[in-house]
C-alpha cells in the first residue's frame, strides 16, 4: 500500500489536514505531516521532509507527497534528491493540499497505485463547492 506526505508551511495546518484525511480514509493509510520550519516557525525544512519520507517508505510501497506552495515543492524535490535510491518510490503531486489529500487517501486506502494517487490530486482542481 502506499502512503501520503502532506507538506505545509504550517505545522497546524498539515496536522489538521491529515486528521481530516485519516477520518475519511481510516487508519488503512499511512498519512503524515510535515509542516513548519525546525524552530516553529512557518516555512519548511527539508530534513523534517527527509525524515518523515524515510519513515513512511519503511511501511509503504510508496509515498505521494502533497505541498502546499512553491517553496514546499522545492525542498520536497529536495528531500525526495536525498533518498538516492529509494527516490523512485516517490511522487510529488500537483493540486490542492486539502482536497487532494482527501481524495488521495480515499484511494490510497483501496490499494490505488501512485500515478492514480497524483492524478486524483490533480483532479481535484476541479471540484465546485457550490453546485448551481
Amino acid at each position: 500500500m502506499n502512503a501520503i506526505l502532506v507538506v505545509s508551511h504550517s505545522a497546524e495546518a498539515a496536522r489538521g489536514i491529515v486528521a481530516i484525511a485519516l477520518q475519511m480514509a481510516g487508519e488503512r493509510v499511512g498519512i503524515a505531516a510535515c509542516g513548519g520550519t525546525d524552530d516553529g516557525e512557518l516555512g519548511t525544512s527539508v530534513p523534517s521532509i527527509l525524515s518523515a519520507l524515510e519513515g513512511l517508505l519503511e511501511t509503504s510501497d510508496g509515498v505521494l507527497v502533497i505541498p502546499d506552495l512553491g517553496s514546499a515543492v522545492l525542498a520536497a524535490r529536495t528531500a525526495k534528491d536525498l533518498l538516492g535510491e529509494r527516490a523512485g518510490r516517490v511522487l510529488i503531486a500537483d493540486g490542492p493540499v486539502l482536497e487532494g489529500t482527501l481524495m488521495a487517501s480515499v484511494e490510497a486506502s483501496v490499494g490505488a497505485g501512485l500515478d492514480r494517487l497524483a492524478a486524483v490530486v490533480d483532479e481535484t482542481r476541479g471540484l465546485r463547492k457550490l453546485q448551481e
